[in-house]
């Protein structure tokens, strides 16, 4: 059975595996703070559907909480540990089933075995304030290994604490001029790709969301990275095949292990 990939924009996917729908951070709006959707139309209402829905860290572009309120009663919804207490809104999402979770946890979801895997990131909710949770990353496990990066740094034991897998959705970029500590660019995703040596990778957290008034400010920041990253990925894991997708595309794996 195929494992089928939807890149909704920033670093919302729906991940279909063994009948079972993956919704990762997911982020309905137009804008946001001050950032404004520049490239891709708005999710439809389908991509609100899921079986479980991942939360990689509680920045308000990866736990958006008009978002997970549109979720459909009954929907799993893992979360950084400590979250509902750093984000109290958390708690007043009564159709959602909330399970803080920390790397090393196992859930079950249906056929699929969810895994949860440190990333380099800081998961605080912004502003800074007292109450830390760890960013973190999922590996989907069904009839592929799915790797859901989240925000991530690259660090020296990616590889070994993510461990095996068939597909790796990486973070390529981000939504402003200028990426900080703690974020994957191109270059270092195809160093992150070279390591994880998945089969197959999908670029995402680029070219979606961009600061209101900056739209002249290193525009290459916000159009290049996928380009960049299939060319620099080419170089780094010319083994791997990567499917760099527009807003609202999918692409359909067959992996056979």
């Amino acid at each position: 059975m195929p494992v089928e990939i939807t890149w909704w924009g920033h670093a919302t996917c729906t991940l279909q595996d063994t009948n079972t729908r993956v919704l990762t951070d997911p982020l309905f709006a137009r804008r946001l703070a001050h950032l404004r959707r520049r490239r891709g139309a708005l999710p439809p209402a389908e991509a609100r559907h899921a079986d479980v829905v991942l939360v990689s860290h509680l920045h308000a572009d990866h736990l958006h909480l008009p978002s997970l309120a549109d979720l459909a009663p009954g929907t799993r919804l893992l979360v950084p540990r400590g979250a509902p207490r750093a984000v109290p809104g958390l708690r007043r999402l009564r159709q959602a089933r909330v399970t803080e979770v920390v790397p090393g946890d196992q859930v079950r979801v249906g056929e699929l075995l969810v895994r949860v895997v440190p990333a380099l990131h800081d998961g605080r909710r912004l502003p800074v304030g007292p109450h830390r949770s760890p960013a973190l990353g999922y590996v989907v496990e069904g009839e592929a290994r799915t790797y859901f990066a989240g925000d991530t740094g690259l660090f020296d034991a990616m590889a070994e604490r993510v461990g095996p897998v068939d597909v790796a959705l990486l973070p390529v970029g981000g939504w402003g001029p200028y990426l900080g500590a703690g974020h994957l660019d191109a270059g270092r995703a195809a160093r992150a790709l070279a390591g994880l040596a998945p089969r197959a990778a999908v670029p995402v957290h680029y070219g979606t969301y961009w600061p209101i008034g900056m739209d002249a400010v290193r525009p290459h920041e916000f159009h290049a990275p996928g380009d960049e990253f299939v060319r620099l990925a080419a170089a780094a894991a010319p083994e791997v095949a990567v499917h760099k997708l527009g807003h609202g595309e999918s692409v359909r794996l067959e992996v056979a292990r």
